[in-house]
């Protein structure tokens, strides 16, 4: 009798967790997964999807914000006549393509900005502690990797110092991130009574086990008026001139100022209530924010959180809308099958299509990965280039030299459904003029 009670008990777990997976998974591939591992493995396999397969955190956020968030969910820049009939919107593709990043995203793209980039630690750091040593009001810093060297205790002591002066300081780790170096950042931050937390750290209760899925975002906001953000971490790695070191990175960073600001420090706001429950005061409205230069820019928080995976549709949607020139840079390229089927389309269409590769990559396993696509890629007239030592790291997407997708995001599965990352639209000729002359600066073997 109790042998066939557990029996009874062990098939209704099953067909529960299968329905769960079959209702809630919008991937099939995930549901089929899923299914099977509760199916065939009695018992276990029911509880390592309840603990593994279960997404809690867009539950959690729901309940958290509400479904709405603190921006409409189409909302629409308000556009002057003037600003409307300008290029590049007044043409055809881009007018189509704005109106697909409208729809998809939460935030308007806003006029007014001037954005800089930011080459190697050598520029970024001293920038972004400059303007934390001047902040008033306050600084929020979000980072995955906090290294614990020499880079990393310049933050700490900049980031006590601002606490010292009345300054409202909220950082956030990842909490596999702030792994990378021993001790970790965030005890020497407590230490100087700095306000850290860790994002998502491991747990076996309400929140799961989520390992897989990380808050890879790097944003730092100073008074709601200058923003950075981008691919760069905070460490000795991304300073690249000592030619001895053997784990040097080249990456870029953004110096973001202008109404966009208010994007990255609702993003934070929305990470750091999510991760400790405070609900820090409203961001600054980007009416009150003071135009700056003369970029078009709109925040994008894409992640597990979100309804959909928002970043495929627009990257998807960019490569789409191309008439002359696509221009990739990622140090992780596993593309999936629709982005290889975008852009073998885009070269088929006449476009020229160019992705900048690390001809070293610091994981071996996805140049393994990468090179199973490349073959597939070639065969279309998409060139690809390898980029010589040291690391690069930069996550760049350019179209027609009047668009760019800059920010956390690599173009792998990874970074499109699992991480919590964060990207900026940008409609900037000077910018993008800048980060063309990069791309063709760089060292490059192109592969045939």
């Amino acid at each position: 009798m109790n042998e066939f009670l557990l029996t009874v008990l062990l098939i209704a777990a099953a067909v529960l967790a299968a329905g769960h997976a079959m209702l809630h998974k919008r991937d099939p591939r995930s549901t089929f997964g899923w299914i099977m591992v509760c199916i065939t493995i009695p018992g276990i396999g029911p509880l390592i999807y309840w603990v593994f397969g279960v997404n809690r955190i867009r539950t959690r956020n729901w309940k958290m914000h509400g479904r709405e968030s603190n921006w409409p969910a189409a909302a629409i820049c308000d556009w002057s006549p003037g600003l409307a009939k300008s290029s590049p919107f007044s043409q055809e593709n881009f007018s189509s393509f704005l109106n697909l990043s409208d729809h998809v995203t939460r935030r308007p793209l806003l006029p007014g900005n001037r954005i800089t980039p930011l080459y190697n630690g050598e520029q970024a750091y001293p920038d972004m502690l400059d303007s934390i040593n001047n902040a008033k009001e306050n600084v929020y810093l979000s980072t995955y990797i906090f290294e614990s060297n020499k880079t990393g205790k310049n933050f700490i002591a900049a980031l006590a110092l601002a606490k010292e002066r009345g300054v409202r300081v909220r950082v956030l780790v990842d909490a596999l991130g702030e792994r990378y170096s021993f001790p970790v950042a965030r005890w020497y931050m407590r230490r100087k009574g700095i306000s850290v937390t860790r994002f998502l750290p491991f747990s076996l209760l309400a929140r799961g086990f989520h390992l897989n899925l990380r808050g890879h975002r790097k944003i730092l906001t100073v008074d709601g008026c200058i923003g950075y953000t981008g691919g760069m971490n905070i460490g000795d790695r991304h300073l690249v001139g000592d030619p001895k070191s053997k784990k040097r990175v080249i990456d870029v960073h953004f110096r973001l100022e202008g109404p966009t600001v208010s994007q990255l420090e609702d993003a934070f706001a929305e990470d750091w209530l999510f991760a400790t429950g405070e609900r820090l005061p409203a961001t600054q409205s980007p009416q009150l924010l003071k135009s700056q230069g003369n970029a078009f820019c709109r925040g994008i928080s894409a992640g597990p959180n979100e309804d959909f995976e928002k970043l495929r549709w627009i990257i998807n949607g960019a490569i789409a809308c191309a008439r002359k020139r696509i221009r990739i840079m990622t140090p992780y390229f596993i593309p999936e099958r629709p982005l290889v089927y975008a852009l073998n389309t885009a070269a088929l269409r006449g476009v020229e299509v160019e992705i900048f590769l690390p001809s070293k990559n610091n994981l071996p396993y996805v140049t393994w990965a990468t090179r199973a696509y490349l073959t597939e890629l070639l065969q279309y007239n998409v060139k690809v280039y390898y980029q010589p030592p040291p690391f690069v790291h930069s996550k760049l997407l350019v179209i027609d030299d009047a668009y760019a997708l800059v920010g956390s995001t690599n173009l792998d599965p990874r970074s499109l459904r699992l991480n919590f990352e964060f990207n900026l639209e940008v409609y900037d000729q000077d910018l993008i003029g800048n980060l063309c002359h990069h791309l063709l600066q760089l060292e490059r073997i192109h592969v045939s």
